[in-house]
């Protein structure tokens, strides 16, 4: 099934510059992008940003063996976000380098830990993870019912120019 995600070249621009700002003590910085989802005809599913949740300084955890550890307080803080908008929530972070980004080991097994979390605030939602680069980005989405998570087919970046990234399967 074909899983495209929309973003806007504005919003996708802030949501980089907000990744890009340095913390005190995290390796890197991470969000959360809100959004709505419509079904494509044959089964598919159309995920559309429209929004940025930036995680507040004091919601990372020192965790100096990884990049960025976000602590309950910022978790509760996009769960509550998720129910009260009654949308799908997909954590975002950002890889230093050009090209195609992929999650690691790390971001794929934390990934499983809380996505699935945002199903119990807001059920009839897909939730996921997306990972950007400086040119590029990927992403997983979780299907309310599904265990496993689904390669984002294309994300598509609307603005001048349009840029579509591929999915890739791991």
């Amino acid at each position: 099934m074909k899983v495209l995600f929309k973003i806007g070249s504005g919003l996708l621009r802030c949501i980089r510059q907000d990744l890009y700002r340095k913390h005190p003590y995290a390796h890197e910085r991470v969000g959360f992008i809100t959004a709505k989802a419509a079904a494509l005809a044959g089964g598919g599913l159309c995920v559309t940003a429209y929004g940025y949740e930036t995680v507040a300084d004091d919601h990372y955890m020192d965790r100096p063996e990884v990049g960025a550890f976000v602590g309950a307080a910022g978790l509760r803080a996009a769960l509550q976000h998720a129910y009260r908008a009654k949308c799908s929530m997909f954590h975002v972070h950002l890889h230093e380098h050009r090209g195609r980004p992929w999650f690691g080991e790390y971001d794929l097994s934390e990934n499983a830990k809380f996505v699935p979390d945002f199903f119990n605030v807001a059920p009839a939602t897909p939730h996921g993870a997306v990972i950007l680069s400086h040119d590029a980005a990927a992403g997983l989405c979780w299907r309310a019912g599904s265990q496993e998570p689904q390669v984002i087919s294309e994300v598509v970046e609307g603005g001048a120019p349009l840029r579509i990234f591929r999915g890739i399967k791991v």
